[in-house]
């Protein structure tokens, strides 16, 4: 898409501070980081999420996430990691085009608030029916 900032990132047209790139993905640090290291990992076919991906395209794009995970954890050292996938604003996805946020974490850091769980209710076995459903 000509107007989508990840896909000129990808195509070179922005500068980014890439880490890595293959044939299908690209990764590269985040101007407004959560933490040091934050990186994001894109594919280079814009999609706005991960519905509109194929399984073979989402299987590059991990395999992309799995390297640049695990070459942050080897340089930063890092206590955990967390790797985000947002599909749709109502989710947190600011940039319409498909992204895995990895952001290093040290405990106690405060970045991300955990949702509170809530016990199931009688609708699991409905709600679970639906979803088979759609499959």
């Amino acid at each position: 898409m000509s107007d989508c900032i990840f896909c000129k990132i990808a195509a070179k047209d922005i500068k980014s501070a890439t880490v890595y790139e293959d044939e299908t993905a690209i990764a590269f640090m985040d101007v407004n980081p959560a933490s040091p290291g934050h990186t994001l990992v894109i594919p280079k076919k814009h999609a706005q999420t991960i519905s509109e991906m194929s399984a073979d395209e989402l299987g590059n794009l991990f395999r992309a996430v799995s390297k640049v995970a695990a070459a942050i954890k080897k340089a930063l050292n890092p206590e955990g990691i967390n790797i985000l996938q947002n599909n749709g604003s109502a989710a947190g996805q600011v940039v319409p085009h498909v992204h895995v946020h990895i952001i290093p974490r040290k405990s106690g850091d405060g970045l991300l608030t955990p949702w509170k769980p809530q016990p199931a209710g009688d609708e699991l076995a409905e709600i679970a029916a639906r979803i088979k459903s759609a499959l």
